[in-house]
């Protein structure tokens, strides 16, 4: 290859490397979830890129990227209750940079906004809403004092563009004479409750055997009232037939069958006083055999 081809190569190389060169200095990809912060000669501009290509103008403008995804962290916070026991507590946030707070995080506060910014804010807030509760309310009332807290961290970042998305306590820690004194508690509450459910079941018992009781004597007297009732229903129907009876024979009653049932039941001698009224009845037969 002659010199003239060798130089005509190593030309077009250099003006390739040049365009590959001017090309990347007059663009720029942001990612995915990102907004790109323009520097201009390194002042911070307004203007932001969104996700994406762009062009820029060469050597004089970079981008920086700042992340809007949602990011999380955990961060160990220690606090004293009303009544001044000590707290250790894990606190989880999820959290996001808004797109169009990014230039002014950028120039303000710069990437480790995190640090710089959301943990002390996290902290403080817990020392503060933790100090209103008593350290046994803290657990009974959980949820609202994560509630709390997360209002007061969203109150102190919000300004800068920090949105919260999630917040828990994800764990408290107190000292072990408060864990004892607890467990003690729960423990004499479960007596209580337990002396309680037996003694209502000794009332309940006691209520159903009344109960049983009563309903045995209800039945008893029912039945010895029926049984009365039945009784008295006999002897009045008896009563009635005899009257009934006693009716019907007077009614036929009359002077012949008296004197026919004198005669039926007479044994042939005479008695030795008759009075007058007794001889008009009797009537005696005066043929001879």
């Amino acid at each position: 290859m002659s010199g003239k081809a060798i130089a005509g190569l190593i030309i077009t190389g250099i003006i390739a490397l040049i365009a590959l060169i001017t090309m990347v200095a007059t663009s720029t990809i942001v990612d995915a979830g990102c907004t790109g912060v323009k520097l201009w000669l390194g002042e911070v501009q307004e203007e932001t890129f969104e996700e994406g290509f762009h062009f820029k103008t060469p050597f004089l403008c970079t981008v920086v990227e700042m992340d809007n995804k949602i990011q999380k962290i955990e961060v160990e916070a220690n606090a004293t209750s009303r009544d001044l026991q000590n707290i250790d507590s894990t606190l989880s946030i999820n959290y996001h940079l808004a797109p169009e707070a990014s230039a002014n995080m950028y120039r303000n506060v710069g990437i480790n906004y995190s640090d710089t910014l959301l943990q002390p804010a996290v902290q403080e807030a817990a020392k503060n809403v933790m100090a209103q509760y008593r350290a046994e309310e803290l657990i009974t009332a959980r949820s609202k004092v994560g509630s709390e807290i997360q209002t007061e961290i969203s109150n102190k970042v919000n300004e800068y563009g920090i949105v919260l998305d999630k917040f828990n306590i994800t764990n408290f820690t107190f000292s072990k004479a408060f864990d004892e004194a607890i467990e003690q508690k729960l423990v004499a509450e479960q007596n209580k409750i337990k002396a309680q459910t037996e003694n209502e079941q000794r009332v309940a018992a006691a209520e159903a055997d009344a109960a049983e009781a009563k309903a045995r004597a209800e039945g008893d007297a029912e039945s010895a009232r029926i049984k009365a009732e039945g009784e008295a229903e006999a002897i009045k129907a008896k009563a009635d037939a005899e009257a009934e009876a006693n009716k019907k024979i007077n009614a036929s009653l009359n002077n012949d069958l008296l004197t026919y049932k004198q005669i039926e039941a007479w044994d042939g001698k005479y008695p030795e006083v008759m009075s007058g009224s007794d001889s008009g009845n009797l009537i005696i037969d005066t043929r001879k055999d």
